[in-house]
């Protein structure tokens, strides 16, 4: 996955902070290893969900890059895109691995976010080279916030994993290079690519609302009552922030929010 200008979030913050235990006196999850977190199932159901989106989630970049790869102008910018899907692709592995460790069976834990990603992919097929660019950019930005702001609340092993898998795989940079050049060039760009990344902002906050919505574990682990959760009042804070790094992200495209 893809980010950039990282934004401050609870997932910075030290890990005794991060939320409070769901019992007075007890370990807040963000500070226990796996094996201690796991003990109570339904946080190990909404790690096992987390995971499995996230797994498929680097799954259909790695697929989405390589298809962008073959609108690529040049053989240079080719060669940078297929280097991109194959870090996706190890960390897809590195996902799939640990989900096999845990005792999970992989594709069926994907299985569950296969129709949202999907679903996401099809309402957002771009026409040309730039709009993969940015839809890229963009919208594996916005993913990668959300997941890091709930990174904060997991065990100290999945925290880890979690981080490693959203490193910018330079994407970021490359986009906002290309994007940027693109505009120079010719400003009327500018205007069809800030419609296009408001468009994908609203279709990925759309999905990632309704995955939420659709797993039980993980919109508790959200919501509070498991472990650590956010409160709905976080929840709305969380979704705030990710929006205000999704207008940082456009100014640094040179696109208006």
């Amino acid at each position: 996955m893809t980010s950039s200008d990282k934004p401050g979030t609870a997932a910075d913050a030290p890990a005794e902070t991060a939320g409070t235990a769901g019992t007075a006196g007890a370990t807040p999850v963000a500070a226990r290893d796996w094996a201690a977190a796991a003990a109570d199932p339904q946080y190990r159901a909404a790690v096992v969900d987390l995971l499995g989106a996230l797994a498929y989630g680097e799954l259909a970049a790695f697929e989405r890059l390589a298809e962008d790869a073959k609108l690529a102008p040049t053989l240079a910018d080719k060669a940078e895109l297929a280097k991109m899907a194959s870090a996706e692709f190890h960390h897809f592995e590195r996902l799939r691995d640990r989900l096999a460790e845990i005792g999970e069976e992989p594709t069926g834990a994907m299985e569950p976010f296969v129709a949202a990603y999907d679903g996401f992919h099809k309402q957002t097929d771009p026409s040309d080279w730039l709009e993969g660019l940015v839809k890229a950019y963009v919208g594996d930005s916005i993913a990668s916030d959300f997941y890091r702001e709930v990174a904060a609340r997991l065990d100290t092993d999945t925290r880890e994993l979690v981080l490693a898998v959203l490193d910018d795989t330079g994407h970021a940079g490359f986009a906002v290079e290309k994007v940027r050049a693109a505009i120079d060039a010719d400003p009327r760009v500018g205007g069809r690519l800030a419609l296009w990344a408001r468009r994908l902002m609203g279709e990925a906050l759309s999905q990632s609302q309704r995955v939420v919505a659709d797993r039980d574990a993980l919109s508790t682990m959200l919501v509070g009552g498991v472990a650590d959760g956010f409160d709905l009042a976080e929840v709305g804070k969380m979704f705030s922030r990710i929006t205000e790094a999704h207008t940082k992200r456009m100014a640094a495209l040179g696109l208006a929010a």
